[in-house]
């Protein structure tokens, strides 16, 4: 697992799962702590997809329906209420997954943001994850940490 390119603000990372390629776009570190705090549910957003004829991808047309839900949930990030952890793509599922305060209040502003969108066909799932230790275990598990030269396998 080798990054495969820097973003602004983080790394995107690809794996492997039964052959096909995932990509993972997140930032190698927690936010500190204060802006964690605020953010104690984990929120996973899913969309699964057909990706057969195109190695676990989504096709042109849905790919795109899938940037303008990202760009939505881009608008929804601000401190004390909600921030992305990671994105990843591949093997036929896209999931968006965030940190968020308040679960009814996110989902109220979500619903208002995408009022003028088609109707995405995903499953929106809250964890209580106030630690963020999915991200950290995502996090030691694409990033080498300090001294460590070695990628895990």
């Amino acid at each position: 697992m080798n990054p495969a390119s820097d973003e602004m603000t983080g790394k995107i990372f690809q794996t492997l799962k039964d052959g096909k390629p995932i990509l993972w776009t997140l930032v190698p570190e927690l936010p500190p702590q204060a802006q964690r705090l605020p953010l104690p549910w984990l929120t996973v957003i899913a969309w699964r997809y057909d990706g057969a004829s195109r190695n676990g991808m989504p096709a042109p047309e849905v790919n795109a329906s899938m940037q303008a839900l990202d760009q939505v949930l881009s608008d929804l990030q601000r401190p004390g209420f909600c921030a992305e952890a990671y994105r990843r793509i591949g093997n036929d599922l896209r999931e968006f997954v965030l940190y968020i305060a308040d679960r009814d209040a996110f989902m109220a502003e979500l619903n208002a943001q995408l009022a003028d969108h088609p109707r995405y066909p995903i499953d929106i799932r809250f964890y209580e994850d106030a630690s963020w230790s999915e991200l950290q275990d995502l996090i030691a598990d694409l990033y080498p940490s300090p001294g460590n030269s070695e990628m895990p396998a």
